[in-house]
C-alpha cells in the first residue's frame, strides 16, 4: 500500500522557520516528481513547490519563491520542504504529493498525497 506521510508541521512566530517532510512508503519514488501544496481555511489549495526525479525545482514565485526550499533524498523515499521567513498568510494544511508524470504534480492532479500537517504562523 503506498502511503505519503507528513511531518514537521507547527506553531511558530512570524519570521520563523520549519522544516517539512514527507516519507514515501509502499514503492520507490526515486523517479517521482514529488511537490507540495498548501490550503488555507475557506481557499483553493494552492501549488507550493515541485520537484522532479531528476532534482528539476519549479515554485509558486509569487508566494514563496526566496523563502522556500524544496529538496530530496531518494534513499529515504523523503522529500522535504524547509521555510523560511515565514508568515502569518503561510498558515495553511501542507500536503504532499507524487505522481511520475511532472505535470500532473503541478496541476494538483497527482496520483499519491498526503494526509497533511498543520503549519500556523502567529502575527
Amino acid at each position: 500500500q503506498v502511503q505519503l506521510v507528513e511531518s514537521g508541521g507547527g506553531l511558530v512566530q512570524t519570521g520563523g522557520s520549519l522544516r517539512l517532510s514527507c516519507a514515501a512508503s509502499g514503492r520507490s519514488f526515486s523517479n517521482y516528481a514529488m511537490g507540495w501544496f498548501r490550503q488555507a481555511p475557506g481557499k483553493e489549495r494552492e501549488f507550493v513547490a515541485r520537484i522532479r526525479w531528476t532534482g528539476g525545482i519549479t515554485y509558486n514565485a509569487d508566494s514563496v519563491k526566496g523563502r522556500f526550499t524544496i529538496s530530496r533524498d531518494n534513499a529515504k523515499n523523503t522529500v522535504y520542504l524547509q521555510m523560511d521567513s515565514l508568515k502569518p498568510e503561510d498558515t495553511a494544511v501542507y500536503y504532499c504529493a507524487a505522481d511520475q508524470t511532472p505535470s500532473r504534480v503541478l496541476a494538483g492532479t497527482a496520483d499519491y498525497w498526503g494526509q497533511g500537517t498543520q503549519v500556523t504562523v502567529s502575527s
